[in-house]
């Protein structure tokens, strides 16, 4: 039986897959090898690379030349050491070269060549002996090349920049050097020199950059449909489309919903059951809080100044930037940030792990507990939250605020902290943010019954979702507005414009209650100030505005 793949590249005896050579433009591929092209193939971890990589190397090879793909990742370890380095890739290519052509010429002399060339010229040589044995071109696909560090890295670029002329007779007739980077973008430290060399000065031969970018909606569903062909267990349409929504087509995420809503899930392995959109945003509370290494290895990122500075002011809402043309290259090449305007977190999983990241060790300080904050008839009473909310900050906030890593995002996190350690017990947050906005907005659904209840997407127009057998009693699910601004200028106006966003968003997401919180940073000003609730009407409903 073949599953959903979450690790390593795909085979498609044993994996639902999409045919890695259709996510691009093959006939550009094949024209840039014959055309004696290096090319650069780069996007995101666990985006389906290697598979396309390996797919192109068979290709090549029964279309008659000799083609090796190989890892480098293994010389990482070398680091600087650029002997090691170059012995580690000599001796991956020769492995590669024995085990798809069963070719054994660099086996037999690379360990000869590394010992009489100088560590900087010896994959130089070795390369133009191996083009000349053979008058088939030859063709490298190496992968995770932005692995190497420093001079191992810039030894290698400038011994296959130095050897480009030679091609195809005595070098590689293409090179197709693949990462998570391009590498025009690379910024890599020689120990050497004591210099940043960039990647695209040392690998100027470099004719294309190629990205291989997400699926397609019509390549979820048609990735989902191979399960349903093959085991005849259905995704209901709002499955189909909360699967779409929830990853936006991110490959790794797609697999990893549909692999947990179908296998790891006891009741989702019942084939006679269909998979519906509970199943799919129970799989994704599953992933996040198992803390899976793809999201894990992301979420780490988020330490590194660089993507603070394009992350922190997405999660404030500022109305100016303060990072880089670069540092928004670096977050997009991550996959982190969309490749579009505007300015955003690239998928609603995302959205959904960066601030929960970011809160984790808080969240589990609170001592608050759900059981307080849930009425008689099982709806929440936000109201009170909100207020023990304030309470809360009034007394701790300025504690608190020196813990947060985004200084400039601390208020908006703290709150999401807080209301997380209580909604995510029996509803979920959806959480909606983003450069300039000014603010940042919190969906709370909340199902009465028992279960998360069919939710769809966010701003799905239903407060109720099918919770019982067909014409049977339906369960209700609440839909709460929270908004959260920071004060600038006028508390008046602030409140005003905040009140039309939240009536707005209250509409847009068919909720049943709104809150507008204004956290007010402004020194000097006493608590009694700042602390206050009314409870003005905006487009014919009541909001509550909390001043903290």
């Amino acid at each position: 039986m073949r599953f959903f793949n979450t690790t390593g590249p795909v085979v498609a005896a044993d994996h639902y897959c999409i045919p890695p050579l259709a996510r691009l433009d093959l006939n550009e591929l094949l024209r840039l090898v014959r055309d004696k092209r290096y090319f650069v193939l780069h996007a995101p971890r666990q985006t389906g690379k290697t598979s396309a990589l390996l797919a192109l190397r068979d290709r090549l090879n029964a279309d008659g030349y000799r083609c090796v793909y190989v890892n480098v990742e293994v010389a990482q370890t070398a680091r600087e050491n650029v002997e090691q380095a170059m012995r580690v890739v000599l001796g991956r290519l020769a492995s590669g070269a024995r085990m798809t052509l069963g070719d054994e010429f660099l086996e037999g002399v690379y360990r000869d060549l590394a010992a009489k060339y100088v560590p900087h010229e010896v994959l130089l040589e070795a390369l133009a002996r191996w083009a000349e044995a053979d008058p088939r071109p030859l063709v490298l696909l190496i992968d995770e090349i932005d692995m190497l560090i420093g001079d191992s890295l810039l030894s290698v670029l400038r011994q296959l920049r130095t050897g480009y002329h030679q091609r195809p007779g005595s070098f590689p007739q293409s090179v197709v050097l693949c990462g998570v980077r391009d590498v025009r973008d690379y910024r890599i430290q020689s120990g050497s020199a004591n210099a940043v060399i960039a990647g695209g000065s040392a690998f100027n031969v470099k004719a294309e950059s190629l990205r291989l970018g997400d699926f397609s909606r019509d390549d979820v569903l048609a990735l989902v449909g191979q399960h349903t062909a093959e085991t005849g267990q259905a995704f209901t349409a709002e499955a189909l489309e909360t699967a779409w929504s929830r990853t936006l087509g991110q490959p790794w995420l797609v697999n990893a919903l549909a692999y947990d809503a179908c296998f790891r899930d006891k009741a989702g392995r019942d084939r006679s059951r269909p998979i519906d959109a509970d199943a799919v945003l129970a799989s994704q509370e599953r992933l996040i809080l198992r803390r899976e290494t793809h999201l894990d290895q992301l979420a780490d990122k988020l330490k590194e100044d660089r993507v603070r500075r394009v992350v922190e002011p997405l999660l404030s809402g500022a109305e100016t930037r303060t990072f880089t043309d670069r540092d928004v290259e670096y977050t997009r090449d991550l996959g982190l940030v969309a490749r579009d305007a505007p300015y955003r977190i690239a998928n609603p999983i995302y959205v959904e792990v960066v601030p929960r990241e970011l809160t984790w060790v808080v969240q589990e300080e609170f001592e608050q507990e759900a059981a307080w904050y849930v009425d008689a008839d099982g709806g929440l009473n936000v109201r009170k939250l909100l207020a023990a909310f304030q309470t809360f900050f009034r007394e701790h906030s300025e504690h608190w605020s020196k813990r947060f890593l985004y200084q400039e995002a601390w208020p908006q996190l703290l709150l999401q902290a807080f209301l997380h350690r209580i909604v995510n017990s029996g509803g979920r947050i959806e959480r909606e943010y983003g450069l300039g906005r000014g603010r940042t907005d919190l969906l709370i659904v909340w199902p009465r019954a028992a279960g998360m209840g069919a939710c769809g997407a966010p701003g799905a127009p239903s407060s109720t979702a099918g919770g019982g057998e067909p014409g049977g009693e339906r369960a209700r699910v609440d839909r709460i507005v929270i908004e959260c601004e920071v004060l600038h200028g006028s508390l008046e106006r602030t409140i005003a414009d905040g009140l039309e966003q939240t009536a707005a968003y209250m509409d847009r997401c068919a909720a049943r209650e709104g809150h507008l919180v204004i956290v007010d940073r402004g020194a000097g000003k006493e608590w009694n100030e700042k602390v206050f609730h009314r409870r003005p009407v905006s487009r014919g409903v009541t909001i509550d505005v909390w001043g903290m």
